[in-house]
């Protein structure tokens, strides 16, 4: 039986932004549904952070929701497994109150699981983990421990697997505690990344700068062969454009209509044309525009940030390179939980 993984929605990201939910529709209207249809899939695993925000969802959001996904798959007889991530579960350290479970209720497809729980996928049995904290932590290490599933799927912060493109996890659960198994699918982090054993599958659309240029969408799961393929994403949100006095009469840019677009400039010799190649952008309907000239970092002479990095990156690489006496992972930690808060509130 071939079943679809998808996971990190975020529906009602970045503050129920229409653009962003535009942008998403594109993905489930004309790839996700498609892909369902034409395969004869009948079941969903959702690995979690099916909603953006753990505190609340806007009621526009919800409705967004339900109308274009959960909807959808009700009326395609298509049974939904969701597991609780950390953007669904209320509390941090608990998942008893979560927001799949307290804002689906409605819809007798959809089962959720906030606590590990082995579960029949066709005739494979599989170990669903949802996220783990301190209430469940104990508990779900000996159900690993004990589990003769040959197959977990859940929302995992796992070492040594890539946040995205630039950024490798150094906390969390060591890989090894999952070597018993012969395939282990994860949520949590946005970008594809594994060891050959742990598969984290990234989210099915761009949300952030650091997305750029990553491969997105999601994936079909065989449960005969215990293997996966990806269906990818072809729509994208973000857009680098490298100046070089080029010629805006010349640049197409009907591309850009409702995107998020940044300028980075490698060459500028005539502010005038400059000028009117930014104009000619905003005239076709950009979403968003920003440009990037200097990257210079004040009172680090010895640094260099290159136009390729995005913010996220150049920080990281700032903090390892910087003489400083703290735990420089804990730093970058923060400073990347305190840049995704940021890029939310945009």
């Amino acid at each position: 039986m071939k079943v679809a993984i998808i996971t990190d929605q975020h529906f009602g990201a970045r503050k129920n932004s229409k653009l962003f939910h535009d942008y998403f529709l594109k993905f489930y209207n004309n790839v996700f549904f498609p892909t369902l249809e034409e395969q004869g899939i009948t079941t969903v695993v959702d690995m979690g952070d099916t909603f953006d925000s753990r505190k609340g969802i806007d009621f526009s959001a919800l409705s967004w929701a339900k109308n274009n996904y959960y909807d959808r798959l009700q009326e395609m007889g298509v049974k939904v497994h969701t597991i609780v991530g950390n953007h669904t579960a209320y509390y941090k350290n608990t998942n008893q109150i979560n927001a799949v479970d307290l804002l689906l209720r409605e819809y007798d497809n959809v089962t959720v699981y906030s606590e590990p729980t082995e579960v029949m996928l066709d005739k494979l049995p599989t170990l669903f983990i949802p996220w783990i904290n301190q209430e469940n932590e104990a508990n779900t290490l000996k159900l690993i421990e004990k589990t003769t599933c040959p197959c977990a799927m859940g929302h995992l912060e796992l070492q040594g697997f890539r946040v995205n493109k630039q950024i490798v996890m150094e906390h969390g659960l060591e890989g090894k505690l999952f070597e018993k198994f012969s395939r282990v699918y994860s949520g949590h982090y946005h970008t594809r990344s594994d060891n050959g054993v742990v598969f984290y599958l990234g989210n099915p659309y761009e949300m952030f700068w650091t997305d750029v240029g990553d491969t997105r969408g999601f994936h079909i799961f065989d449960t005969e062969t215990v293997t996966h393929e990806p269906v990818n994403n072809p729509y994208r949100l973000f857009y680098n454009i490298y100046y070089e006095d080029t010629n805006y009469q010349t640049f197409d840019t009907r591309e850009y209509e409702n995107k998020i677009v940044r300028i980075i400039v490698r060459k500028k010799s005539d502010t005038k044309k400059f000028e009117k190649f930014v104009d000619k952008l905003y005239s076709s309907g950009v979403a968003e525009l920003k440009v990037v000239e200097n990257f210079a970092i004040q009172e680090a002479e010895n640094f260099e940030a290159f136009e390729s990095e995005d913010t996220l990156s150049i920080l990281n690489r700032y903090i390892e390179e910087a003489e400083i006496s703290l735990d420089k992972s804990i730093v970058q930690k923060m400073i990347q939980e305190i840049y995704q808060e940021a890029c939310e509130l945009i």
